[in-house]
């Protein structure tokens, strides 16, 4: 029997555009001012598709909550609807601003989730548990700081203050989406601006519980996130772990994709910098 030939749907992502209007960081090629023109490319070649959504994993800025103006209204030309989900810079804003982030982009709220075409995706908030999202004196905050330390003792490779975890309430609610998903016969795509598999320095402390999680599941067939820009891609069980490469490295070249939801596969056709790919499922 042939493999269809018609996607069912398409969606549109991007990667760490880590915009501010700033001079290049040289040592590590972050061209944080050239995102603008970037996310403004990758616009107008979304423009071309016919999509669902475009999907921003993450790190809209990387300082400063004024920046948000700069960039948001580069979303504004896409004829489809921008979507956004929470990374470690969105919060490098001041205290004052913090609580303010998610609604900034439009958000329902900091972690949801949505229906497309008999699949539910799934947007997790990776700095749930963190030193810098949550508000001062948090508990959240509190319980990261004790996570932190307990990893740096293991020398865990993934201790570090830019990574963060999810809350057990928001655990139970993945769980809670995912058994949901099954009931209504639909697939499902994680999205998350940190990776989980396989394991690395940029990894979500709580990365095992969700991989652990995800990988017992038929019906997950993908998790996508940024945050470690030079990309990765890993597979556990029947999950497809798609790492994508950050729009703020290098001076000229671009990363975004179009990713085709087929009966049998997807398909992520990458520009610039991006990799493409084929996850069959």
């Amino acid at each position: 029997m042939s493999s269809p030939a018609v996607p069912l749907f398409r969606f549109g992502i991007i990667a760490d555009p880590q915009y501010a209007p700033i001079v290049p960081h040289v040592a590590m090629d972050r061209q944080y001012a050239n995102s603008l023109a970037k996310v403004a490319e990758a616009v107008e070649v979304f423009n071309s598709w016919e999509l669902s959504f475009v999907m921003t994993l993450g790190d809209v800025i990387d300082r400063s909550f004024s920046s948000f103006d700069d960039i948001l209204p580069i979303y504004d030309r896409l004829r489809h609807e921008a979507l956004f989900l929470l990374g470690n810079h969105d919060f490098s804003v001041s205290a004052a601003h913090l609580a303010e982030v998610a609604a900034r982009l439009r958000m329902p709220s900091p972690y949801y989730s949505f229906s497309r075409h008999g699949w539910r995706f799934i947007v997790l908030d990776g700095n749930d548990v963190s030193i810098f999202a949550p508000p001062e004196d948090h508990p959240h905050r509190v319980l990261a700081a004790e996570m932190l330390a307990e990893l740096q003792e293991k020398g865990a490779a993934n201790a570090h203050r830019w990574n963060g975890a999810l809350s057990d309430g928001q655990f139970a609610w993945l769980g809670d989406e995912i058994a949901k998903a099954a009931a209504a016969g639909e697939k499902v795509i994680v999205m998350n601006h940190y990776p989980v598999y396989p394991a690395g320095e940029h990894g979500m402390w709580d990365s095992e519980r969700v991989v652990a999680l995800l990988a017992s599941q038929s019906h997950v067939v993908a998790y996508l996130n940024g945050h470690d820009h030079v990309g990765n891609y890993g597979k556990a069980g029947a999950c497809h772990f798609v790492n994508f490469k950050g729009v703020v490295d290098t001076e000229n070249q671009n990363a975004f994709a179009i990713v085709e939801v087929y009966a049998d596969r997807i398909e992520i056709r990458g520009f610039g910098r991006e990799d493409s790919r084929t996850l069959v499922y």
